[in-house]
């Protein structure tokens, strides 16, 4: 990256940053479980990569005609921050080139060097965090758990959370003490980016303790339209990413504990425990 790059990248980093919530997640008051996954790797951690890779410049690929910069984003963040980028690149009079893909291309394109910076809905993994990359947490997003809005279910606990999506808990009848809601549970899970931390995983810290009948959905749109189709089901995907796919407004967001995952100031604290 040239310095006027730089220059043009960290600019926008600023833009960016500006946006973040003033509250501050602590993760000492974290709910502690042994099938809890980390929130977070080592900041200090960085890939060894081989001299040759460390000395490469970026280069775009063939398809890019011309741009100021080069930016890589994934399925949650290219709808959140497309149009502040456009709205940066018009006022600065900048040609900002943005992709529209996953964490895990994002990734690709920063270890191939094709782009100038990428953007994860997730935590980098250990292995994303390579030589002279640099890291910036715009935000923290919670992650709420989602049924159907006919569900009378309002609110779980973690624990049920957790014992639901292992298939331990079958009925809705078996939740909160529902005994009017005698309807079989289906669970659906997006279980992406499984060697990042962070998002599903301070659900469930792995794949494989997730119960067998868990119904896999791909993408994003797919996953928030089938839970606001059925009135038995039950999924996790950030508030945001409902309030965009969720046309008719037929998903509702369960509380956690008692607590809403819109309440901006418990989730700040760091004690919602899904993010």
């Amino acid at each position: 990256m040239t310095t006027n790059q730089q220059r043009t990248f960290l600019g926008l980093i600023a833009c960016l940053i500006s946006l973040q919530s003033s509250g501050q997640a602590n993760a000492t008051t974290e709910p502690d479980s042994t099938l809890r996954g980390q929130a977070f790797t080592d900041p200090d951690f960085v890939v060894g990569m081989p001299e040759k890779w460390r000395k490469q410049h970026i280069t775009y690929d063939k398809a890019v005609k011309q741009a100021d910069l080069v930016v890589s984003f994934g399925q949650q963040t290219y709808p959140a921050l497309k149009g502040i980028i456009a709205e940066y690149a018009r006022k600065n009079n900048l040609k900002i080139l943005v992709q529209s893909g996953t964490c895990g291309i994002s990734a690709g394109k920063l270890l191939h060097k094709t782009i100038d910076a990428g953007v994860f809905c997730c935590p980098p993994g250990k292995n994303d965090r390579l030589p002279n990359l640099e890291f910036h947490t715009i935000a923290i997003s919670p992650l709420a758990v989602i049924v159907h809005k006919d569900n009378p279910v309002d609110n779980i606990s973690i624990d049920e959370a957790r014992l639901i999506f292992r298939g331990k808990i079958r009925n809705w009848s078996e939740v909160d003490n529902n005994n009017n809601f005698n309807k079989r549970i289906v669970s659906l899970g997006r279980l992406h980016c499984k060697k990042r931390p962070g998002h599903w995983t301070l659900l469930l810290k792995d794949q494989t303790l997730f119960g067998p009948k868990l119904k896999e959905v791909g993408v994003i749109p797919d996953l928030v339209s089938k839970v606001g189709m059925q009135v038995n089901t039950i999924s996790m995907e950030t508030p945001f990413m409902v309030e965009t796919y969720s046309k008719q407004q037929n998903v509702k967001l369960l509380k956690i504990n008692n607590h809403s995952v819109t309440d901006i100031d418990y989730v700040a604290s760091g004690q919602y425990p899904l993010y």
